[in-house]
């Protein structure tokens, strides 16, 4: 006799309730509640979404209607002005947060919750924007070129004992810029020029390529160090359609760099209210919701992110990686260097 399969939606929500991201209570909640609703532009992917925005609705009973901007989020939202239908955004790093608040597409909130769960160096000064997850911008050393010590820290790429050894992305890439204004705020303008020539005599081909390209290229013995985002490790070494990543993760170590000192690099993908929202109070209420611990464990995990509520689980995977010292400067104020940071790349003409 067959058995009748479970509904997967049916199996996520049972998923939902057992961590506690939906109560029980919530069904009649949501049943009973005034149909509301929110507007979301998101340059996060739906299947991350999807999971959190069904169980925010089934908790809260309003809305959410997501309109996925790969690209092209800031354009639209100054093209919208104050008919922009978004009442709130999702976007990965903080110079694209940082962008829709110096155009004043955003406007600040205030939360007790949010102030509680998310950390002051992740999350702006006056409320503008908030982070949700985090992930660090590390070094990915081959397990065979490179000696355990030989490579430590962002510095050590521009030393001259790593020429020709080292690849990256484009420098004027936003992770890229991110991590050079990081480094303005933690050496000055002239220590983060000098870095970045150092950098630029050390690689060993031109800037080209996303993330998982540097580690390809490690693994294809193109270079021996590649700079890159750690999410991508999980990616990488769980992709069944490309399975030949798999090798690329297998040849390489994740070095957290600046471990002695200031610290790794981190960044977020995080949310903001916007200045056009017209359902402010429920954008508030779904900002909140990511925060809490959760959606902050499935939110994570979906990308191989840390959460950035303290205390919540990692995926296994990302555990696996080892604890680190992040970089305890505000992005905000790495943020504010993001210019600096785009003009020392011309100076340097690092792509070239």
């Amino acid at each position: 006799m067959k058995c009748k399969r479970k509904p997967v939606r049916a199996i996520l929500y049972s998923a939902l309730l057992a961590t506690g991201l939906v109560l029980p209570a919530a069904v009649a909640t949501a049943t009973a509640a005034q149909a509301e609703e929110v507007n979301l532009y998101s340059s996060r992917q739906p299947f991350l979404m999807k999971p959190l925005l069904d169980a925010f609705t089934m908790e809260t009973g309003i809305k959410v209607n997501m309109v996925y901007l790969k690209k092209g989020m800031l354009e639209r939202l100054k093209s919208e002005g104050r008919n922009s239908p978004a009442d709130l955004i999702l976007a990965t790093d903080i110079g694209n947060l940082h962008n829709h608040d110096k155009a004043g597409l955003l406007q600040p909130i205030t939360s007790t919750i949010l102030s509680a769960n998310i950390p002051p160096q992740y999350r702006h000064p006056d409320g503008n924007w908030f982070g949700l997850t985090a992930r660090a911008r590390v070094i990915y050393a081959s397990k065979t070129r490179v000696k355990p010590g030989e490579v430590t820290t962002y510095e050590d790429l521009a030393d001259p004992k790593m020429k020709g050894r080292v690849c990256i992305r484009s420098g004027k890439h936003v992770y890229n810029i991110s991590l050079l204004a990081s480094i303005v705020v933690a050496r000055g303008v002239e220590g983060a020029a000098a870095w970045a020539r150092g950098l630029k005599a050390n690689l060993a081909r031109k800037p080209q390529g996303n993330d998982r390209a540097q580690v390809k290229a490690v693994y294809g013995g193109e270079c021996d160090v590649a700079v890159g985002n750690t999410y991508y490790m999980g990616k990488m070494a769980t992709n069944e359609k490309d399975p030949v990543q798999k090798l690329w993760a297998q040849s390489v170590n994740i070095i957290f760099p600046n471990q002695n000192g200031r610290g790794t690099h981190v960044n977020i993908s995080g949310a903001a209210v916007t200045a056009a929202a017209k359902n402010k109070a429920n954008a508030v209420k779904l900002i909140e919701f990511l925060s809490g611990d959760g959606a902050q464990k499935i939110y994570a995990e979906a990308n191989f992110e840390y959460p950035v509520k303290a205390g919540v689980a990692l995926h296994p995977m990302v555990a696996s990686w080892g604890t680190f010292k992040a970089d305890k400067a505000f992005l905000s104020r790495i943020a504010n260097q993001r210019v600096v940071a785009s003009k020392l790349v011309d100076q340097v003409s690092f792509n070239n």
